[in-house]
């Protein structure tokens, strides 16, 4: 997969976050748009509220630690490209990276109007009226208006389409070594279109037992799991404006037409539609 922690990256400070804390009062809190160059990154970091991190234009990649979310402290990486935003729950670390040049804006959203069942995190498809309120709630001064914008915010939060864009890989320290071994192959050669069997040749484990382990660690199918990697591996070279035939080339499909129709069952739309471009 494509990774832009890179060892030329640069971080950017987090900075002070208090003056837009959200609270019970005022629970939904709009962060000024902020351009962010290629290559850098916020380190880790953690707030007791929950962020929507929205990609604007460019691509992000948004890395979410899962002590507290699941059992063995795994991590997920997700690639957000334009019109695609990242729910992070309250409390949980999380580091942001830039792919592409990127416009980043944030709403952070106080724990007491979290959605039910939103303790994870995930990519959510941010429709054209969502993307307006985020816009509106960062000049907002009156607090009428802010107050009927974060009505508007939350309920079509819960309306949004989520999208499998999160890449997990199994705990460094806890997770089965076999497993990550296998998950670091693939991430390694994304075109190389082997069986689940063929690749186990060097792992030491068999077919079974790591169909077992990713259901157990990572919560899904090794087919999932690929297509979700294929997916990572996609995105970045679609937005540098990559031919669609050589982004499926890199991917190993044999054809144009058979990578397409996975792209467009997973995210909706075509290839096409991400070649460097911002959304409509």
């Amino acid at each position: 997969m494509t990774r832009s922690l890179r060892s030329e990256s640069r971080p950017v400070a987090v900075g002070d976050n208090r003056s837009y804390m959200p609270t019970p009062q005022r629970p939904v809190r709009g962060k000024e748009v902020r351009p962010l160059e290629q290559d850098v990154h916020f380190e880790p970091h953690q707030h007791p509220w929950a962020q929507l991190a929205y990609c604007a234009s460019g691509l992000i990649q948004v890395t979410v630690a899962h002590s507290g979310e699941h059992p063995g402290g795994r991590e997920t990486t997700y690639i957000v490209p334009p019109s695609r935003a990242v729910w992070i729950a309250p409390g949980v670390q999380h580091a942001i990276a830039v792919m592409e040049a990127a416009q980043l804006r944030t709403l952070y959203l106080d724990p007491s109007v979290t959605p039910p069942g939103w303790a994870t995190s995930r990519v959510l498809v941010v429709s054209p009226l969502l993307r307006e309120l985020i816009v509106a709630l960062e000049l907002i001064q009156a607090p009428a208006r802010e107050a009927h914008l974060s009505a508007l915010v939350q309920d079509e939060l819960t309306r949004a389409s989520t999208q499998a864009l999160g890449v997990p890989l199994p705990d460094p320290r806890h997770g089965d070594k076999r497993l990550r071994a296998l998950c670091e192959a693939v991430l390694r050669a994304p075109g190389e279109r082997a069986t689940l069997a063929q690749w186990l040749s060097d792992v030491g484990a068999s077919e079974r037992t790591i169909a077992r382990l990713f259901q157990q660690e990572l919560g899904m199918s090794y087919p999932q799991w690929r297509q979700q990697a294929v997916l990572a591996h996609a995105l970045p070279m679609l937005a540098r404006g990559l031919p669609v035939s050589q982004v499926a080339a890199a991917n190993g499909y044999a054809s144009d037409s058979a990578f397409s129709a996975m792209f467009k069952a997973a995210m909706g739309q075509s290839p096409s539609h991400f070649q460097n471009r911002n959304p409509p």
